[in-house]
């Protein structure tokens, strides 16, 4: 037997307090009755009265309520096959690794958030497929596109700033990678989403404009960081204290390049928020860009539908409602025969 509600289960062990309270009830009210009334008055006031009876009224009762809990729970046996057809689209996060991503002035840092906020976006998701890049100087798919979202959020956990060897920020680059991750063309959309602060060390990204629009992708871009700039550290919580410097010594500052990232969503027909401090911005992008994409039929297969038979526990439990009502508290008495 199957449960369609697990977690309604730990609940029900509520019911042995229950059992408990109204059995220590029932004895309460019987020890009380027996100080106020003698044993050999209380069969004249009170003829025909049985414990028995109302013991069994009381454990009909009860029995009634935990096959109703029980039901709550949804029990299912038996099964019987049936086609599941997934709509959804492909998204594919693109994720900047790079040193700048180790600044704070987004609290605590930059890339902490960013992750933050691809967790929030994962949550929003049901049935598109997501796969995730990160990039620096050159770019890796990390997770290909998939819908086994835990195995992505894994493989999210364990990226870092770093976890690129080659340093510097080529968006060009990365966005080549999510192309290629994207699979056979499809009549649904096709979304990026660009997390990284705008600067780039190694291409032009705009020109990957045309054949973006001819694949049917659009970019969703998140400008990370302050316009004012902040300073990198130079190590995540390592022993190296002190702000990355270049090579004549001057302290860098990392600020927000907005303007290819805001032009590159615009030409693809995506969209362009900058991160703040308690609203990173990828839930805005999903609410007011990516759901409104087009889905389109994924795949489809065949489950198994387990059949729900929670109606037989609360058709029991109403029959032995319904015969605890019938039952008096009086016993069977013989009627006297007259002489």
């Amino acid at each position: 037997m199957k449960w369609g509600s697990p977690d309604i289960l730990p609940w029900l062990l509520l019911l042995l307090p229950l059992w408990w309270l109204v059995f220590f009830l029932l004895r309460r009210r019987e020890r009380l009755l027996n100080q106020l009334v003698a044993a050999e008055v209380l069969p004249v006031m009170a003829p025909g009265r049985s414990i028995v009876q109302i013991r069994r009224r009381a454990i009909l009762w009860l029995v009634a309520i935990s096959l109703a809990g029980l039901a709550f729970a949804r029990p299912q046996w038996g099964f019987h096959w049936q086609e599941v057809k997934r709509r959804g689209l492909d998204i594919v996060v693109v994720l900047d690794t790079s040193r700048i991503m180790r600044a704070e002035d987004i609290k605590p840092n930059r890339f902490q958030q960013a992750k933050w906020g691809v967790r929030d976006l994962v949550g929003k998701l049901k049935g598109d497929r997501i796969g995730l890049v990160t990039f620096a100087g050159s770019s890796f798919l990390e997770c290909p596109l998939t819908i086994d979202y835990a195995a992505f959020l894994m493989t999210l956990d364990d990226a870092y700033v770093g976890i690129i060897p080659r340093g510097g920020t080529a968006i060009a680059q990365s966005l080549r990678t999510a192309i290629d991750s994207f699979e056979k063309s499809t009549e649904a959309d096709r979304a990026i989403v660009l997390i990284t602060d705008g600067e780039d060390h190694e291409g032009q990204p705009l020109r990957l404009s045309d054949e973006l629009n001819k694949k049917n992708i659009r970019v969703y871009a998140v400008g990370v960081g302050s316009l004012d700039g902040e300073l990198i550290p130079s190590a995540d919580g390592g022993n190296r204290p002190g702000f990355v410097k270049d090579n004549a010594g001057n302290v860098i500052k990392s600020a927000l390049h907005e303007d290819v990232l805001s032009q590159l969503a615009v030409a693809t027909g995506g969209t362009y928020v900058r991160s703040a401090p308690g609203d990173f911005g990828l839930e805005r992008l999903y609410d007011q860009g990516i759901a409104q994409l087009k889905r389109d039929e994924q795949e489809s297969r065949m489950t198994k539908a387990y059949e729900d038979r929670f109606a037989w526990f609360l058709g029991a439990a109403l029959v032995l409602l319904i015969l605890e009502a019938a039952i008096s508290d009086r016993g069977f008495r013989p009627r006297e025969k007259k002489v």
